[in-house]
């Protein structure tokens, strides 16, 4: 009996460990944007409520069925799980992790979208989206999924980017899951010239990408990530930055020169036009 009672105390020290290596690693990523974009108050609040740590449980988000993943159109990379923004021949890549509900994606988003649009659109990098579903897993809920599922259906049709952008620029509170009401997901499609339509309502409606999300999201935890947002260059961590310099629209415009430089001193590549959405 006391060494059941040991083996108790020993597993309840070491998860109020890994609770506190989690909350650091969200202390560490709010600063680095805090300096970075100078956006104080909003991620002050977004640190309150929001919950960016990965849980490495259940997804929260399981739908009556799981049938086969299936990708959306134009999916790339290993197993098909990157959506993929800008040129193919751009000699970088932006890796981006995200989650429709994370508030701190959002913040990331918001602060980085332009800059990150221009340098796809003049070829100098191409984005590879990959979406996750924590905060459903640590809140519970199922909007991560539904945002994430349709997202998918937008990209089925070429819509993906401006979607994507219209989802964070419309993202409620994370502790109200308005993204679960497929309803709401359709009529702010309405804002991407094109995409209401018939067919991406049924995709929507139907989960029909929901077994891709959820490989998306397994991929995620495999890759032991501290958390979303997370942005690699080439594979390299940017968000939050090693070294001293903090992450700006200044210093990313920065290194994504200095990596095209190192990357063989390749040309920008194929420009691609910026995405509308109102």
């Amino acid at each position: 009996m006391s060494e059941k009672n040991e083996q108790g105390k020993r597993a309840a020290r070491d998860r109020l460990v890994q609770q506190r290596e989690r909350q650091k690693a969200r202390e560490r990523r709010r600063r680095t944007l805090i300096v970075g974009a100078g956006l104080v108050g909003v991620l002050a609040l977004a640190a309150v409520v929001g919950v960016i740590a990965a849980n490495t449980g259940d997804n929260g988000s399981k739908s009556k069925t799981a049938g086969p993943a299936v990708a959306p159109s134009g999916a790339t990379g290993k197993d098909s799980l990157a959506i993929q923004v800008g040129a193919d021949d751009a000699p970088s890549t932006l890796t981006i992790w995200e989650d429709f509900r994370c508030p701190v994606c959002a913040q990331f988003e918001n602060a980085f979208r332009d800059t990150i649009h221009q340098l796809e659109s003049t070829g100098q990098i191409k984005v590879e989206y990959r979406l996750a579903t924590i905060i459903d897993g640590n809140l519970g809920g199922s909007g991560s999924l539904r945002a994430a599922n349709a997202a998918a259906c937008a990209q089925d049709v070429g819509k993906f980017s401006a979607y994507h952008d219209i989802l964070y620029r419309n993202q409620p509170q994370e502790s109200v899951d308005a993204f679960a009401d497929n309803a709401k997901l359709i009529k702010l499609a309405g804002k991407v010239p094109g995409l209401a339509t018939a067919a991406f309502r049924s995709c929507v409606e139907d989960g029909k990408h929901d077994s891709w999300v959820r490989k998306s999201n397994t991929a995620f935890l495999k890759g032991a990530f501290e958390g979303t947002p997370t942005a690699l260059l080439n594979g390299e961590p940017i968000f939050p930055k090693k070294g001293s310099e903090p992450i700006t629209s200044a210093n990313l415009k920065k290194w994504v020169a200095e990596a095209n430089k190192v990357n063989k001193g390749k040309k920008p590549g194929t420009a691609t036009p910026a995405p509308s959405g109102s």
